[in-house]
């Protein structure tokens, strides 16, 4: 009986002393550059208007545009939501602006095919750009946002109670990854959806271990079982490279 009280009184303290979550900046959870999407603007009128029509001139009036907007792109900073993406923004900026580069030599030249050329290649090399950020699905991004809260600011912090309370949103959002129909997947992954399914449920069970253990005193098991869920949702993440 002692025992309980103890473990009762222990969890009710975490709970008292934790730093209920602070209000986060949305900017923070959001899966988006905005530099990025302000590009679009440009890529539009190159690729659905001056690109199909053949119109070399209006091509060429693009090159100040696509300067300012390649800079902006390059001094943009990701979200903290997508601090795992840095490694492949940063390979897609090099190849972004090099692709730009060939645009304005092309802008420069009198060869109409090498800037039909460059132009097509600019408009490949932004919609790879926005591949990198584009959230894998609405479910998983929601499953994201909360896994994020508890990785990057719950568990630095050892924020136990915290943790605990968001352990439950966690498994409701994963039973729903690992329910996403078929035909709601992205395409590209169509060979890989038993994979997927495996993985879904991998991070589902993962969460759910969280969550049992998330109830008990033993922060060493909370702290493993987080880690040990984020592996997991890495693994489900790297179907879709």
């Amino acid at each position: 009986m002692i025992k309980k009280n103890l473990t009762f009184i222990f969890i009710f303290l975490l709970f008292f002393i934790s730093k209920t979550y602070a209000q986060l900046d949305s900017t923070e959870i959001t899966s988006t550059v905005p530099e990025l999407i302000k590009f679009h603007d440009v890529i539009y009128l190159i690729w659905h208007d001056a690109y199909p029509n053949k119109d070399i001139k209006q091509l060429k009036s693009y090159v100040d545009d696509n300067k300012t907007h390649i800079e902006n792109i390059n001094n943009a900073k990701l979200p903290g939501i997508l601090r795992d993406k840095e490694n492949k923004w940063k390979e897609g900026l090099v190849d972004l602006n090099k692709t730009a580069e060939d645009y304005y030599a092309a802008a420069n030249g009198n060869d109409d095919q090498q800037m039909l050329d460059a132009a097509e290649k600019l408009h490949s090399k932004f919609e790879m750009m926005v591949r990198v950020i584009k959230p894998l699905t609405k479910e998983i991004d929601d499953f994201h946002k909360s896994l994020y809260v508890l990785y990057h600011r719950y568990y630095p912090e050892k924020l136990y109670a915290d943790i605990f309370s968001i352990s439950g949103d966690l498994v409701s959002k994963a039973e729903i990854v690992m329910n996403i129909p078929d035909d709601k997947l992205p395409k590209r992954i169509a060979s890989k959806i038993p994979e997927y399914r495996t993985a879904a449920k991998n991070l589902y069970n993962a969460t759910v271990t969280l969550a049992e253990v998330s109830k008990t005193t033993n922060l060493s098991e909370i702290d493993a079982a987080v880690e040990f869920m984020h592996s997991k949702y890495q693994a489900l993440e790297s179907i879709f490279d």
